[in-house]
């Protein structure tokens, strides 16, 4: 099976590692495109793909995935929409994009998979969300998913609550850096040294979702657990609702799956 990425940035390398590092693909079975000599060199010397700077040569794989940007999305479909035949698959990771746009700008019956990935996938622990248009068949969407889970976890979702996973998990990982990098910021005013700092503030919020996702209790339920009566924790929570903590984190992911419905 031949993958082909149309862009080359970091979300497209980190699906091209994770994919390589499982053994879910060899070099030799993905190209990649981009449009500067200088990233497509960076990527095939990393990684030993071959690489292009050309979106039709690319367009002829049999899985094609457009890891483009937003506004690059509909120039990028009308020049390889010829190349495209009726057996191959189309995969984006473009936000804001719905497969009904997506069939209008092809002009032809086209197998689409919408997807959403997020940067973790740097380190292997993305989470995607996965749409699949009406022609994409359940071996085809498993194996789409298959590559996914090379850098992650991923799961099929309805397309309504795309705008939903945007917020949640596509744009959600610039929320928690500001929050690592705040509570670091608090423990170097308190005298601790910066990348250690870092270390604590990070290694904190990791350990935590491990607790949600491998206990299975409910957030709320964890968080009593941490809250002894007349404690220290207790009275950091009574600060954090006091400014607004959670109702902040709210009307920040409304004002993302918002911007998203409406690009």
């Amino acid at each position: 099976m031949k993958v082909g990425f149309i862009g080359a940035g970091n979300m497209a390398s980190a699906m091209i590692g994770g994919m390589l590092q499982k053994g879910l693909l060899q070099k030799e079975d993905i190209i990649a495109s981009s449009a500067t000599q200088k990233t497509a060199d960076r990527v095939a010397q990393e990684f030993g793909i071959r690489t292009t700077l050309d979106n039709k040569e690319v367009a002829k794989a049999e899985i094609v995935i457009l890891a483009i940007k937003p506004i690059y999305c509909e120039g990028v479909i009308r020049e390889i929409r010829d190349q495209i035949g009726e057996n191959q698959i189309v995969v984006t990771i473009v936000a804001g994009r719905s497969l009904q746009w997506l069939s209008d700008t092809f002009g032809k019956p086209v197998k689409l998979i919408r997807t959403m990935p997020n940067t973790p996938a740097l380190v292997g622990e993305a989470v995607t969300a996965l749409c699949p248009g009406e022609l994409v068949s359940e071996e085809e969407l498993e194996e789409v998913c298959r590559l996914f889970r090379g850098f992650g976890k991923a799961e099929v979702v309805g397309e309504h609550l795309m705008d939903a996973v945007v917020a949640v998990s596509g744009s959600s990982p610039a929320y928690v850096f500001m929050f690592i990098e705040a509570m670091a910021d608090a423990a170097v005013a308190e005298g601790m040294p910066r990348a250690q700092a870092y270390q604590f503030a990070a290694q904190s919020v990791l350990g935590s979702a491990k607790m949600v996702l491998e206990t299975g209790k409910h957030p709320g339920e964890l968080k009593d657990m941490v809250c002894s009566p007349a404690g220290t924790t207790i009275a950091g929570v009574c600060k954090l609702e006091e400014k607004g903590f959670r109702s902040s984190v709210m009307e920040c992911m409304k004002a993302c799956a918002d911007k998203s419905r409406n690009m």
